[in-house]
């Protein structure tokens, strides 16, 4: 073994040994780590921009799971309003959701605003929660899905389902 490659086993270990240091310091674990009574809310869902919208970014998660006639605190997150007069919001719900408490929010200027919107679902089914943003005249639209119960949507078909001779299944549908 050459000095060179003994030096660097003892960088090595050196390297190890401190940065190990810090997590064996006390043997209590750091405040990062411990298990506290609190709610542990569940991450954002950030929703996708496109190129000409209003420029600022919602984030988004439901605090509760959707039941019919119960409350179901949305919580929004708002972040990169430029504009030096701020932005506004406005909410809108589908047909078999309420939007409970105000319906409009102004945000300020380069500073991140949380707020808690409060939906109703009358109905089991998805609806939607829809955000409406507005700075400098351009404007956002995100819908929030608020699935309340399993039941899924159903299309309606406006065809007939009938088979081929080859016994291929075929929706017909009427011309307009």
């Amino acid at each position: 073994m050459n000095i060179r490659s003994g030096s660097m086993i003892s960088m090595a270990w050196l390297a190890l040994a401190a940065l190990s240091a810090p997590a064996v310091a006390d043997g209590v674990p750091g405040a990062r780590h411990a298990k506290s009574g609190a709610h542990r809310a569940a991450p954002m869902t950030t929703a996708v921009r496109k190129p000409n919208d209003s420029g600022v970014t919602l984030q988004y998660r439901l605090d509760a799971v959707p039941q019919v006639g119960r409350g179901t605190p949305v919580v929004l997150q708002f972040d990169g309003v430029t504009d030096p007069e701020g932005a506004t919001v406005r909410f809108g719900a589908d047909a078999g959701l309420t939007v409970s408490g105000a319906d409009t929010l102004a945000l300020p200027t380069a500073k991140r605003t949380s707020a808690t919107v409060t939906v109703v679902s009358e109905r089991e089914g998805l609806a939607y929660l829809n955000v409406f943003i507005t700075q400098k005249g351009a404007v956002s639209a995100i819908s929030i899905p608020v699935q309340t119960g399993t039941v899924a949507p159903v299309m309606k078909s406006s065809g007939e389902l009938k088979s081929t001779p080859d016994g291929e299944n075929i929706i017909t549908m009427p011309a307009k």
